[in-house]
This record gives C-alpha cells, sequence and structure tokens, in this order.
C-alpha cells in the first residue's frame, strides 16, 4: 500500500522521554494511522489500517507486549 505521507501531521506522546527513542504517529485519510521512528523522521513509515490499529491499540492496554 503506498500512502502519501507528505502532509501528515505527527506527534508523539506527551509522555514521550526526551531521550530520542520515541515513535511518532499519524492519523491519516481513510481511518489509516501511520507510525515512524522519531530519530528517522524521512525513514520509512508503517501505515495500518484501522483494523490493526485497533488490535494494535488492545494489545498494549492488554498487556500483551510487555517483557516476563
Amino acid at each position: 500500500m503506498t500512502v502519501d505521507l507528505s502532509r501528515a501531521r505527527w506527534f508523539k506522546s506527551s509522555r514521550s522521554a526526551s531521550n530520542g527513542q520515541c515513535v511518532e504517529v499519524a492519523f491519516l485519510d481513510a481511518g489509516l494511522v501511520g507510525v515512524r521512528d522519531s530519530k528517522n523522521p524521512t525513514g520509512t513509515a508503517l501505515v495500518f489500517t484501522p483494523g490493526e490499529w485497533s488490535a494494535f491499540t488492545a494489545g498494549v492496554q492488554d498487556g500483551e507486549f510487555e517483557h516476563p
């Protein structure tokens, strides 16, 4: 899927640390969500469908990605 990200408005969580190890998110047209590495803003961004983004955020809230 090719998505034009040239006008995307990227943001970081208000809880982001200032150590530069953050991700940035952009809410795009058609409900798509872009995610990129804040250290490499011109690099590749991942683009998720609304369903994929909902599944990911639900997994985060449920602790699915916690380290043992």
